[in-house]
């Protein structure tokens, strides 16, 4: 049976198509079917159905390579002359504040609140989750499956920031009203995060000051500014523009915002149907890119504040692994994405049943043919206003597991990517933007990944949770130096939930748990965590034994840790600061069995700070890790 179809596995080999994995339920090989093969290779736009055609598909085929260029990135050294650094990070739009223009969603001016405050520590950035555009709906919300990686969401606007905010009357009756108060209140006051409201209520705010700024003419400074924006963004930000546009339409007539649900006539951005609506709705269109605008404003006033207080690397930010089937960025370059397949994860002890992500990938080898423009017009989005950035999942840049529609995670494969290729891109757009690279390489690495980022110039990321071997977690000096630690990740339960397991409690209630006796068994290896960690705390010197029981004392400790690791950069996150108990994903749980994404934090962020918790964790942060702004 294994030679059944060699013309298909020589193509699929040739296309990527890995001829298997390793198991990490059970370390066994798992084989790719044929049945896979086919329908990868037909996601690439290729005929594998029969022999014959899988023959003419491989003739057709013409393999291209390019020379791996030597080069690293940016150089950790230029930025941290040759000291280390520590940082705060945090899920933005979960912080929470008491200004009476907030509704419920942490926005820029937040940010740049907590740019001042981490600046005040001595600290070197601040970390922030993806900024990228997303879907205003319950359930859909969540960074990390956006509408468009290319450009952001603009509920990170802060209305009061806006230039006339305080002369435009309409805004300003909106903003005094009693009933815009009322909800803008409960929207502050709100646990969770309910994102249709807070568009709603700031809907109300934005929507005259778009007015305004129309009726200052062609002439005004911000007109020209706007349209000096329009021009350098071209082509990306009128289709942008118009999916929005076009949303919005949809939707108000109850078919979604999703184009895949779109007619016909309107799923791709070069059609006729798409130009004509452009020009018959010209100042929808423009209202979206005037949000656009104004988001590239804000952010980048907060990157410049950064700069005057003294970080040395200011904003890092985010890149999610993918944009939605129905967004803009599919929407906008169609031919650049495989077809009939899913993002995922094969099974393992997390997700015995795998994962399917519900995106799809890139086509690596529609990525070569275009010549990496579109993987470089990625990066100089998310670097633009940015001293460093996180990829999420990196190990994309070495193969991604894809799932064909209707088939169980199980039944997918690895395809490869053109590693040298992407890295060269990232190198190039490292150095001109004159920022960090970090990789986020955790899980199941290729041997030689790791060391090939860091040849590049990528900090490598390691989570203390993971750092073990079969004696407990691994002592400090044992941290690789070109890293970014940290103790937990957003997938990752925050400091305080391992002191008890209410949140192994909510895993079994949504069902990522799968009876009572795994429940059983992980409180138990969660308790031998709790003890293993705080043997490494009281080994290493930074946990007393009379304080071992004391949550604060060992979040100080866990810092105190994280800060003697030779990684040159240390993440704390705000979570931790505010002893936030619940995680803010649980990975792989369906939304409507547990709405991850939408835990907003407990408190604003001055009553964080000035938290007796979050000032033993600061302070726990050594001279040598801190700038010129705290005791360096």
């Amino acid at each position: 049976m294994a030679d059944d179809r060699p013309a298909l596995r020589e193509l699929a080999a040739r296309l990527g198509v890995e001829e298997g994995y390793r198991s990490a339920l059970d370390g066994s090989w798992v084989a790719t079917t044929d049945a896979a093969r086919e329908a990868l290779v037909a996601a690439m736009s290729f005929d594998g159905a029969t022999e014959h055609a899988a023959e003419r598909s491989l003739a057709q085929f013409e393999q291209s390579s390019a020379e791996e260029r030597d080069g690293r990135g940016f150089d950790a050294e230029t930025c941290l002359q040759g000291r280390s650094a520590f940082g705060v990070f945090a899920n933005l739009y979960s912080v929470r504040s008491r200004r009476a223009a907030s509704v419920g969603f942490g926005n820029f001016r937040d940010l740049e609140d907590l740019v001042g405050r981490a600046a005040s520590e001595g600290g070197a950035f601040v970390g922030i989750n993806p900024l990228h555009a997303t879907v205003h709906r319950p359930g859909d919300f969540c960074p990390y499956n956006p509408v468009s990686r290319l450009f952001r969401d603009p509920l990170y606007l802060a209305p009061e920031s806006v230039p006339g905010f305080s002369a435009c009357r309409d805004a300003q009756r909106v903003f005094a009203s009693a009933g815009w108060s009322r909800a803008a209140e409960a929207l502050r006051r709100s646990p969770r995060l309910d994102v249709a409201g807070v568009e709603s209520a700031w809907l109300e705010l934005m929507r005259p000051l778009f007015a305004r700024f129309r009726d200052h003419g062609a002439d005004s400074v911000d007109s020209i500014e706007f349209d000096r924006y329009r021009v350098e963004q071209a082509r990306a930000l009128t289709d942008f523009a118009t999916f929005e546009a076009l949303g919005d339409h949809f939707e108000a007539k109850g078919e979604g915002r999703s184009a895949v649900g779109w007619r016909p006539e309107y799923q791709r951005a070069d059609a006729p149907a798409v130009k004509r609506f452009r020009e018959d709705h010209p100042v929808e269109v423009e209202w979206h890119a005037w949000l656009q605008f104004e988001v590239d404003r804000q952010l980048g006033s907060v990157a410049q504040a950064a700069d005057r207080a003294g970080l040395s690397i200011g904003i890092y930010t985010d890149l999610a692994l993918g944009s939605s089937a129905g967004g803009s960025d599919v929407w906008s370059s169609p031919d650049l994405y495989a077809k009939g397949v899913s993002v995922g994860a094969p099974p393992d002890a997390f997700s015995t049943l795998g994962q399917n992500w519900s995106f799809p990938p890139l086509d690596p080898h529609q990525l070569r043919r275009d010549g990496y423009r579109f993987w470089r017009r990625l990066l100089d989005a998310n670097l633009r206003h940015a001293g460093a950035l996180r990829i999420d999942h990196a190990l994309a840049l070495r193969r991604l597991f894809w799932i064909p529609h209707g088939a169980a995670p199980g039944a997918g494969a690895y395809v490869r990517y053109p590693t040298a290729d992407l890295l060269t891109v990232c190198a190039d757009a490292s150095r001109e933007h004159g920022a960090l690279l970090i990789a986020e390489d955790l899980g199941t690495v290729p041997e030689g990944f790791s060391e090939q980022l860091q040849a590049r110039g990528f900090l490598s990321s390691r989570v203390m949770m993971f750092e073990r071997d079969d004696d407990g977690f691994l002592d400090a000096s044992r941290y690789p130096t070109d890293c970014f630690v940290t103790a937990n990740t957003h997938d990752l339960p925050p400091l305080a939930a391992l002191e008890g397991d209410a949140d192994l409690e909510l895993r079994r209630k949504a069902g990522q748990i799968p009876d009572d006796a795994t429940l059983e068994r992980l409180r138990q290896q969660r308790c031998v965590d709790r003890r293993q960690l705080g043997e490494r705390l009281g080994k290493d010197g930074f946990l007393d034994t009379a304080e071992a029981g004391d949550s604060d004392a060992r979040a100080a400790a866990v810092t105190a840790f994280l800060c003697a690791t030779p990684a040159r950069l240390v993440g704390i996150a705000l979570d931790d600061l505010a002893d936030e108990d619940e995680p803010i994903n649980f990975p792989g749980v369906p939304s409507e069995l547990h709405a991850s994404w939408v835990r907003r934090m407990s408190r604003p962020l001055d009553a964080i700070f000035e938290s007796s918790r979050a000032r033993r964790m600061l302070d726990a942060v050594p001279p040598r890790r801190r700038g010129k702004s705290r005791g360096s």
